[in-house]
């Protein structure tokens, strides 16, 4: 994936260069193209494909027109989806330009775009400079889908994660539940975006040490995740090892394990051997099994170059747990 940085470059080149040198092609095929790779999971394809959609279209509609926008929006979400956030950025940033200027500053296009830039600022590391591009596009959205729209939760929801990055927890509270009270009413209680603000929910109490709160949360996340998701779905597995370190963090590794074992296998499955998520399993279960005294199995899951406890040290060995709700293997 990360090859694909130097096109990802060359996509922010200004409209009047592309203009100039885009082969003569279908941009609407071209695009159509890159959304059906994408679709494929051929992310690559999908996002070379589109860098020639976006040539294609500025070369025949001319670097501002409405549709350059488009595909500019849809190639920004495939690099923010391969995790080109920067790159995503940047090409949000010409969207949002382009519709601004030919839509007017309240369009629901608009509203789009300031909520995947905010989304990908935050993603950034940039939760700050993410607040007033959500912001915006909330008010866009409640003012012409009305207060209680899906569009209208999703922003929310991107404010209650940015307002958790921040600190400001009531803050982000109060954006989850209004969220989660949204979508349960028009989308249904056992829809996977019910799931997802359930489990942000969930993880916030957890941030704050309330593991009181958090449990019973994280419990009802993974109940409507198992119902709404593929059984292999990474956000599935993301519920069952935040639920599952709370277990442990309360001193009940017995039912930590089950659940941190199908994350782990999850993850396994579905990302690279050294992704952090894959190691983050790992360490929850080297700790649950040391927790429950099977320090030869624990040691299966330890890391490179860690060490090991020799049978002396096993007799003596006591494992520490935090206060519940802050698990020694999750920052918050």
């Amino acid at each position: 994936m990360k090859t694909l940085a130097p096109l990802a470059f060359a996509l922010v080149l200004s409209s009047t260069a592309l203009a100039a040198t885009a082969p003569a092609a279908d941009w609407k095929a071209l695009n159509a193209e890159s959304i059906a790779l994408y679709k494929k999971g051929d992310v690559n394809g999908a996002i070379a494909t589109g860098a020639r959609a976006i040539e294609a279209a500025a070369a025949q509609l001319g670097g501002d027109h409405v549709a350059v926008a488009t595909v500019v929006s849809n190639v920004a979400r495939m690099m923010d989806s391969a995790g080109f956030n920067s790159d995503a950025e940047a090409l949000y940033r010409r969207a949002l330009a382009i519709r601004e200027k030919q839509l007017g500053p309240d369009h629901l296009d608009v509203a789009s775009t300031l909520n995947n830039l905010g989304s990908v600022l935050r993603e950034e590391n940039q939760a700050a400079a993410a607040e007033p591009y959500l912001l915006r596009a909330l008010a866009i959205r409640e003012k012409q889908l009305g207060p209680e729209n899906a569009d209208v939760a999703t922003t929310l929801n991107n404010l209650g994660v940015t307002y958790r990055a921040l600190g400001r927890y009531a803050e982000a509270e109060s954006a989850y539940m209004r969220a989660l009270k949204i979508r349960e009413k028009v989308l249904g209680p056992a829809h996977a975006e019910v799931g997802s603000t359930l489990h942000n929910l969930g993880a916030l109490y957890d941030a704050q040490g309330q593991a009181d709160k958090a449990e019973p949360i994280f419990r009802l996340a993974l109940e409507v995740r198992r119902k709404a998701l593929p059984p292999d779905d990474l956000d599935l597995a993301a519920t069952m090892s935040e639920l599952g370190e709370i277990y442990l963090a309360a001193h009940a590794p017995d039912k930590a394990l089950p659940l941190m074992q199908q994350a782990y296998e999850i993850r396994l499955k579905k990302l690279p051997a050294k992704h952090p998520d894959v190691a983050q399993s790992r360490r929850d279960l080297y700790a649950v099994y040391a927790t429950r005294g099977e320090f030869a199995t624990a040691e299966q899951y330890a890391e490179e170059g860690q060490v090991t406890v020799n049978e002396e040290q096993r007799r003596r060995l006591s494992v520490p747990m935090p206060s519940p709700g802050m698990s020694p293997t999750r920052l918050n």
